[in-house]
């Protein structure tokens, strides 16, 4: 009886040997774990190498995330809970905060007031996204206003205050110029960029910057031809599904042959104008497009407004805590895209 109470023990000792040695090897990281790390925690700072966004390890990574709609519009989607649920069940690694320049309460034509409302609105923004571990994008997000010039003394200010700001933060991410428009050419956008880059690298020498690009941030080609020198700079490209066909991949696909590297920093489903027609499989060949080239892309828009292009159904008062069933059809979408 004693031999074999020592040899089960000796049995035991093994066995809990043999299981220990076998943990790491044997117990390799589980969705459920790689799911509780946050995007930041993922990726670390990114950087620009190539034509590609990179991970602190300089490896390629393709952000996908939601932009909201105008702040002065919606500002009610701009909460922790709404962030967490994007992050949580959605799948979002990157907020962007769409400011209008010159639109309804624009940081450039409202009141001193709403331009400091505004600025609150991106402080809490910023500070939901840093706790939640998301990346975020501010977003100089001129459209009347045409060319990134007319504006150009209030956004050097705006950068500046920004940057200094957030130097410290490594989720923060700089769109200098939405969508470029009215004839804007490439050599007026890039003076005013040149600008803007250095405003920003006096305060933080690392942070992501995209430019936009002309004809609404179409040309990516021609941006390609004359691209900046500078580190950490990506150039904006934006496409509505059910306009933007085959044409516009070609550019996309020219700029990409030419190592630009490019950020998708607003798409839609919908029309050019935000609504009329979903396509959805205009969307899928974008989607395989970007998914190929590991491109970063953003999706037009956090709100309820009734257009095709919002991604909350209009019937839906939730702020967050979305189900799939409080969505539009875009919004389902872009919901099962990013939850694969």
């Amino acid at each position: 009886m004693k031999q074999l109470k020592k040899t089960a023990a000796m049995l035991l000792a093994l066995a809990l040997c043999l299981t220990s040695m076998c943990a790491p090897a044997c117990a390799p990281e589980t969705a459920a774990y790689a799911a509780a790390k946050t995007p930041l925690q993922r990726y670390g700072r990114l950087k620009v190498s190539g034509a590609h966004l990179v991970n602190s390890k300089g490896k390629a990574v393709q952000l996908k995330g939601v932009s909201t709609h105008g702040l002065s519009w919606y500002p009610q989607y701009v909460n922790k809970k709404a962030f967490q649920t994007l992050r949580d069940k959605w799948g979002a690694e990157v907020i962007r905060l769409a400011m209008y320049t010159a639109e309804y309460n624009g940081y450039c034509t409202g009141s001193a007031q709403n331009k400091k409302d505004l600025e609150s609105l991106i402080d809490k923004a910023v500070a939901y996204c840093s706790q939640l571990g998301l990346y975020v994008i501010i977003d100089w997000h001129i459209l009347s206003d045409g060319n990134p010039n007319t504006y150009k003394k209030e956004a050097n200010a705006f950068f500046r205050k920004m940057a200094k700001k957030y130097a410290s933060h490594k989720n923060v991410i700089y769109e200098i110029c939405n969508e470029p428009n009215g004839g804007t050419q490439w050599a007026q956008i890039r003076s005013y960029a040149k600008t803007m880059i250095n405003t920003i690298r006096k305060q933080d020498k690392n942070a992501v910057i995209i430019v936009g690009t002309p004809t609404w941030s179409q040309d990516v080609d021609i941006a390609a031809q004359n691209p900046f020198k500078s580190k950490n700079i990506m150039y904006a490209f934006h496409y509505y599904a059910s306009t933007h066909t085959d044409a516009y991949r070609q550019k996309l696909q020219a700029a990409i042959n030419a190592g630009l590297p490019v950020f998708v920093s607003e798409y839609g489903l919908s029309e050019a104008s935000g609504n009329g027609a979903v396509s959805k499989t205009e969307a899928d060949k974008w989607m395989k497009l970007l998914d190929k080239n590991k491109i970063s892309c953003i999706a037009w828009n956090l709100s309820n407004k009734a257009e095709t292009s919002s991604l909350i159904n209009s019937g839906c008062a939730k702020t967050y805590g979305w189900k799939r069933s409080d969505l539009s059809e875009a919004g389902k979408w872009v919901y099962d895209m990013m939850r694969k």
